[in-house]
């Protein structure tokens, strides 16, 4: 018999009930008298313990599991602009001058050793080096390269912590930004602001923790709701995606003819109906599902008023680029972004496709800049300049970096990079994060580390220790042991904190 067919007393004889059936229905039983306890006449001290009970199961309490952080965070928020498809970190952070020097001329053993390839280069007979193409100059205190396609963002050299000594263990899309994004290369595992939602809960009752921009129009890997997911949390702490157009969120709008009260009249009674079913079946799930009836009621007023941008003054739009008139656009979401993150919204995640350059890196990765570069230095100008870099953590990154060779045909004009997830480079800012530095060395051919590397779970670990929360102590009990975002490792990075 399966798992959920226990729950099912169609299927049970009341001759044969089973031990472990037997204590389900007892601690049924057991949960309906504590529940009862709280509610043992309509006025009095139980009417307000009850009303409290169902005000935190309806997602009105602001705080999370852990009622407040391990130690005092420097970021009370994150804004993560992640670039799916792995940028070049070869023509954008890590500049390499011995690759111009021996373009075109084989990979060396000694380097690659016993790396693997993917299974598109891994057939190459050839393997030839290819030197960036774009000129790189110091920027900042630090004296950091920065290429010549992101000069808005080496503008802001001197608020930002780059690292170029990243690495991973995963080697293709799917399994790299699952894992980056949730902590484990295998779906199924809650996300970063997911497991924020449920350890810090949100500073705005009439938004959700964690929201979900992606940019309009863009072609590349596909991106899964799965990767702003839950997992095994509570289904009210999964990421609510923000779209572009008339109706923001799905499925938020009344129909023609529902007016505000009938709705309310509406929730009240369903609510009435579903703490009933709870009482019964003591399914958690039930009150969730009171949780985000009440979140979308309370977001029908609050997500047209933020995501409406006419307000903003045209220095703004000067300051983020043309881009942000359009709603969807990278531009906009950054603008959208750092609107979110003065409501206090926990967790803002941002992802734009495209970076995926097997083949015309030159030409395509100048388009992304294009469509990146000025807004990402803008959100992190806007932020300091209101006050609010200081407690905002931004994340600018990909899955994995590039490969110093060209896959497939080297020509003088056109190259492609391959997947690479030995180095790569991310920056980031504000929120307790050392700002004008540096960190982490690679190799003279950009392919391996050679000081100051820092893994998936490091940078997971120290994001969190950035928000308040030890990593290790933040878990969740399922399928018989604790998981946790840094399963089952990672070290703070003392050396990136101010």
């Amino acid at each position: 018999m399966q798992d959920g067919q226990y729950n099912d007393p169609r299927l049970i004889d009341p001759f044969a009930i089973t031990r472990r059936h037997f204590f389900g229905k007892a601690a049924a039983g057991l949960g309906g008298l504590a529940l009862a306890s709280l509610l043992p006449s309509p006025t009095g001290p139980g009417r307000a313990r009850a009303e409290a009970v169902h005000a935190s199961s309806a997602g009105t309490t602001p705080g999370g599991v852990l009622g407040s952080p391990h130690f005092v965070p420097t970021a009370k928020r994150v804004i993560y602009l992640f670039q799916s498809g792995g940028p070049s970190h070869l023509d954008l952070f890590d500049h390499k001058p011995r690759l111009n020097q021996e373009h075109g001329e084989q990979l060396p053993g000694s380097v690659r050793g016993e790396q693997r390839l993917t299974a598109m280069s891994a057939n190459q007979t050839s393997i030839p080096l290819a030197g960036s193409p774009f000129q790189f100059t110091r920027h900042g205190q630090a004296q950091g390269w920065f290429s010549e396609l992101i000069p808005n963002i080496a503008s802001i050299a001197d608020d930002i912590c780059v690292v170029r000594s990243m690495f991973t263990e995963a080697i293709n899309h799917d399994p790299a930004i699952t894992f980056i994004q949730t902590g484990s290369q295998i779906a199924g595992r809650p996300s970063m602001g997911a497991w924020l939602s449920y350890g810090l809960g949100s500073e705005n009752q009439n938004l959700p923790a964690f929201i979900v921009l992606v940019s309009a129009g863009q072609g590349g890997q596909p991106l899964y709701a799965r990767l702003w997911g839950s997992g095994f949390l509570d289904s009210r702490h999964q990421g609510v995606q923000f779209r572009a157009g008339k109706d923001p969120v799905l499925y938020l709008s009344d129909p023609d003819g529902i007016c505000r009260s009938g709705r309310r009249a509406m929730l009240d009674k369903l609510g009435e109906l579903n703490r009933h079913a709870y009482q019964q079946e003591l399914d958690p799930e039930i009150e969730s599902r009171i949780a985000q009836y009440e979140m979308a009621y309370r977001m029908q007023a609050s997500v047209p008023d933020i995501t409406n941008l006419a307000d903003e003054p045209e220095e703004v739009y000067e300051l983020y680029g043309e881009d942000a008139r359009r709603p969807g656009t990278f531009a906009a979401n950054c603008l959208l972004a750092r609107r979110l993150a003065e409501q206090g919204v926990r967790h803002i995640q941002l992802y734009h496709q495209g970076w995926d350059q097997h083949d015309n890196l030159p030409g395509a990765i100048r388009g992304q800049c294009a469509e990146t570069d000025q807004a990402s230095a803008a959100l992190v100008k806007d932020l300091k300049r209101r006050g609010m870099l200081d407690d905002t953590l931004v994340v600018w990154g990909g899955e994995f970096g590039r490969t110093s060779y060209c896959q497939g045909t080297l020509t003088a004009n056109n190259f492609g990079r391959d997947h690479h997830p030995r180095c790569f480079s991310i920056w980031m800012a504000g929120g307790g994060i050392r700002p004008g530095h540096v960190h982490g060395l690679t190799d003279e051919y950009g392919y391996n580390t050679v000081d100051g590397g820092v893994h998936v779970h490091d940078l997971n670990a120290t994001l969190l220790h950035l928000l308040g929360i030890d990593h290790e102590r933040l878990t969740y009990k399922y399928q018989g042991r604790r998981f946790r975002l840094t399963d089952v490792h990672g070290h703070v990075q003392h050396d990136l904190l101010a």
